[in-house]
Order: C-alpha cells, then sequence, then structure tokens
C-alpha cells in the first residue's frame, strides 16, 4: 500500500507563497504521475499540476500555470509543488496523488494513490 502525506499548507495574505510538500512510501511507480489537485467548498476537485516519473515532463493546468511549479526529490521520494503570488481563489484543501493507469495527466480517474489533503486559505 502507497502512503501519501501532505504537508505546508496554511494560511497566507494574498500575493504571498506558500510551497506544499507530498513525501511517498515508495520511490517510484515505474510510469504514470505524480500529481496535485485542489478542492475547494462546493466545487469539483481541479488538477492543477503533475510530474512524470521520468522526472522530465512537468503539465500544469492554465488557472495556474506562471505561478505554480511542480518539482521532485527522488532522494526524499518528495514532491513539490510551489505556489507563488496566491490569490483568494486558490483557498482550497491540496491533495497530492500518485499512478500509473493509462490517460491524460489531469484526469483524477488515472491515480491510484491519494493523500488526506492539506488547507490551503489565502486570504484578501
Amino acid at each position: 500500500q502507497v502512503q501519501l502525506v501532505e504537508s505546508g499548507g496554511g494560511l497566507v495574505q494574498a500575493g504571498g507563497s506558500l510551497r506544499l510538500s507530498c513525501a511517498a512510501s515508495v520511490r517510484t511507480f515505474g510510469s504514470g504521475y505524480m500529481g496535485w489537485f485542489r478542492q475547494a467548498p462546493g466545487k469539483e476537485r481541479e488538477s492543477l499540476a503533475a510530474i512524470a516519473w521520468n522526472g522530465i515532463s512537468t503539465y500544469y493546468a492554465d488557472s495556474v500555470k506562471g505561478r505554480f511549479t511542480i518539482s521532485r526529490d527522488n532522494a526524499k521520494n518528495t514532491v513539490y509543488l510551489q505556489m507563488n503570488s496566491l490569490k483568494p481563489e486558490d483557498t482550497a484543501v491540496y491533495y497530492c496523488a500518485a499512478g500509473a493507469r493509462g490517460g491524460a495527466w489531469y484526469l483524477a480517474a488515472i491515480y491510484e494513490y491519494w493523500g488526506r489533503g492539506t488547507q490551503v486559505t489565502v486570504s484578501s
């Protein structure tokens, strides 16, 4: 069983930054992705970014492109989401996910494992 544990959420003012971490209990899934999603109250889960397990390819949703950066540290089995220029509408619970099912990175269905989430609140 793969475990994912997010950390780094909190309260930040608009314009500020946070870095989320996702520690995985395994080093690699071979193929597939590690991804970040978020869900705000009353809204559907939204895909944000993903990094392929080969570490070469990264992907971003238009809503966060240029503000968020996904990266990984293989030695620590950890994936990060650096979030800059945060806006109140970025307020949500942020989840990391890992999976190797076939399909596009932004589809929640391709991810087999999910963390419990970390709350990010951006005040205006």
